[in-house]
């Protein structure tokens, strides 16, 4: 079993705490928190929330929502994209052959079933919620990986297979999530052709600072200008295009935290996978992995203020958007991922791993379902927050839904009894 347990303390302890923080002082003093949310660093500035003025021209303001949700958040993503980029690639590849067909198809069922039920119950709610809610289809599809992992590791077993099993998915899910924010959540109206830019950046940076550097290697055992470019430039043409590749996704209408995706690729990376943020990659020197580690600290920081600027809730939002997103996530997840598991295992004859049965994929099910991050940030982008449904609030009440999935651990737990997983250590 590969070791994830450092990956997930790093990435989720100050997430927690500045969701916790968040929730306590949006329900003490909800003015003063949502004043520090829309803080203005810049006004009329080149990047940030456009608005319009009378004259019809087009500012921006730069928040710190905006900092973190639309800027820096981009690094958390790109870590995703990095471990998603080498499972898929690298030789020993965890999402590789078909040993990842079944968990593939299984989180297929692992978004589609909680689509279908948080939609199918809007409609039984009647005309009026279904087009308030609608929108949001996406926000129960999430699973969070890091939290999936602990819980997981809690009913299973570091040992047991079945974790193994969970992680795929939850990559996979991750992965399909950011396409699904790059296509079904525009920021603004779609402009396509600032897509060059973000494609030109990647080329560029690629071919100057990858592929020729190679090309003039080219039966030079001491690699002299690979060399030195990797010692005097390091990681910063790839930051720059990084920028580049940014700003291009942000003009183009497309969710800017997703705009480091185009440049992960074109960085240099090891020549195999050793499994989803594993240990073993703190001993690789290669480019990509030395950002990734470069970025730890960072991205934990960035974490917090997500998690503090985006968690605070207050609990009188709580409304049909929080049981529509819970109902999702508890009902649609598990069954859905029971169904195209066993579907794939069975009928297509892929199999299951070794030691794992067709119940624990119920199990499983049960655990993806806790979607927290990754539900709050689609939550954020699904819904305007001045959108009402009645009196309650869309946005708030969703992200309440997301806050709530962590009952899926107790039941996870309560599954894992009913089931009677046999739980193996490591």
């Amino acid at each position: 079993m590969y070791k994830v347990w450092n990956f997930v303390t790093n990435y989720s302890l100050l997430l927690i705490i500045g969701a916790v923080l968040a929730l306590i002082w949006a329900n003490t003093d909800a003015q003063s928190y949502h004043a520090f949310v829309e803080y203005p660093l810049a006004e009329n500035f080149f990047i940030g929330h456009p608005h319009m003025d009378e004259a019809g021209h087009v500012h921006r303001t730069l928040t710190l929502h905006y900092l973190f949700n639309d800027v820096l958040m981009a690094f958390f993503f790109a870590i995703a994209a990095k471990e998603v980029w080498e499972a898929v690639i690298l030789k020993n590849g965890s999402l590789r052959g078909k040993k990842a067909a079944t968990p593939l198809i299984a989180t297929l069922g692992g978004m589609l079933g909680p689509i279908v039920v948080y939609l199918g119950l809007a409609m039984v709610l009647g005309s009026d919620t279904y087009d308030a809610v609608k929108n949001g289809w996406a926000v129960p599809t999430a699973t969070d990986i890091a939290f999936s992992y602990l819980v997981g590791r809690i009913v299973f077993g570091a040992g047991h297979p079945a974790v193994r099993f969970l992680l795929l998915l939850a990559i996979a899910d991750d992965a399909a999530g950011l396409v699904i924010l790059a296509i079904f959540y525009p920021t603004g109206e779609l402009a396509v052709q600032w897509l060059l830019l973000s494609i030109a950046a990647a080329v560029l940076v690629f071919v100057l600072a990858n592929w020729l550097p190679r090309k003039l290697d080219a039966g030079k055992e001491v690699r002299p200008t690979s060399t030195w470019v990797r010692q005097s430039l390091s990681y910063w043409p790839y930051l720059i295009a990084a920028c580049i590749s940014w700003y291009g996704f942000m003009r183009a209408g497309i969710h800017p935290a997703l705009g480091l995706l185009p440049i992960v690729p074109t960085i240099p990376h090891a020549d195999r996978a050793f499994g989803l943020f594993a240990d073993a990659e703190q001993h690789l020197s290669d480019l990509l992995n030395d950002i990734e580690h470069k970025l730890k600290t960072p991205v934990e920081i960035i974490l917090f203020f997500f998690g503090l600027l985006n968690a605070g809730v207050e609990f009188n939002a709580i409304g049909d958007p929080t049981w529509l997103v819970l109902g999702g996530l508890l009902i649609g997840k598990p069954v859905g991922i029971l169904i195209m598991g066993a579907l794939a295992a069975h009928v297509f004859r892929l199999g299951l791993p070794a030691g794992m049965r067709t119940i624990d994929l119920l199990v499983i099910g049960c655990v993806a379902a806790i979607g927290f991050t990754v539900s709050l940030f689609i939550a954020s982008v699904a819904f305007d927050a001045d959108t009402m449904l009645g009196s309650t609030p869309v946005q708030a009440a969703a992200k309440m839904g997301a806050l709530f999935s962590f009952a899926a651990a107790i039941i996870s737990i309560v599954a894992g009894k009913l089931c009677r997983v046999q739980k193996q250590s490591a």
